[in-house]
């Protein structure tokens, strides 16, 4: 190596260390909002969620920004920012709006599909059977087959090759995987999401559009309707005891 190479090569070190810490702090506070730990409504602080990470606040700071893009937190003016509330409306808004962009992204992978990109799917499918096979599994190993089932429908996107729609469905997507975690944990619906992407899976592979973009817009329903009753419940409880007290 040149000498003159050397400071490049640190400095280029220097930035990829940058990004995984900004990613890992951005990850690690979406993590404990998605799963609960920390709750809709609270309010949280760069101050706080750095000590509790154990980082400075820079990377606190953009985590932040990333999440109130995609609507997981509002910031509020001196007062840190406050976890979303989502509620029925917003719910419902948000899986009409899937349920369309996922069907025609899952059309367009199975149209243009290569044998590297099934091979890609498989892995992820694979993936998210190593993660089942662990047993007493912690809330991190959930969170991260969640995580592998959500990118499934991005890497799926992507293979389709609309980078528009790809990008609006990312964004769906971030606003939904708090709904998902409830739907996966509460109602234990862990095996039938794995069997219904194999199924999209299986279309994709086969080249079966039609097939394809039905099975995704079935599995999309099917959570909404799973998601839809939990919430109905929680609604129909907090008024009983509204009205009770």
């Amino acid at each position: 190596m040149r000498i003159h190479d050397r400071p490049l090569e640190a400095g280029r070190l220097s930035k990829e260390r940058k990004n995984t810490l900004r990613d890992s702090v951005f990850e690690s506070l979406k993590a404990l909002i998605i799963t609960g730990q920390i709750p809709p409504g609270a309010r949280v602080t760069e101050n706080d969620m750095a000590a509790r990470l154990n980082v400075s606040r820079t990377p606190v700071r953009e985590a932040f920004n990333r999440l109130e893009r995609d609507g997981l937190v509002v910031g509020r003016p001196r007062q840190g920012y406050v976890v979303t509330e989502f509620n029925l409306t917003m719910f419902r808004e948000a899986f009409d709006i899937r349920e369309m962009l996922d069907g025609r992204a899952t059309e367009l992978a199975a149209a243009n599909a290569t044998a590297a990109d099934k091979a890609r799917l498989r892995d992820m499918l694979a993936e998210c059977e190593r993660l089942a096979a662990i047993p007493d599994r912690s809330t991190r190993e959930q969170f991260e087959e969640l995580q592998v089932g959500i990118d499934l429908h991005r890497v799926i996107a992507e293979i389709g090759g609309n980078e528009m729609l790809h990008g609006m469905l990312c964004g769906i997507l971030d606003k939904c995987q708090q709904y998902v975690w409830t739907e996966l944990l509460w109602l234990d619906e862990w095996q039938l999401t794995r069997e219904e992407h194999t199924g999209i899976v299986d279309a994709i592979c086969a080249g079966d559009v039609a097939l394809a973009g039905e099975r995704a817009r079935a599995h999309v329903r099917g959570s909404r309707e799973n998601i839809l009753r939990l919430l109905q419940a929680k609604s129909d409880y907090q008024g009983f005891f509204a009205k009770a007290s």
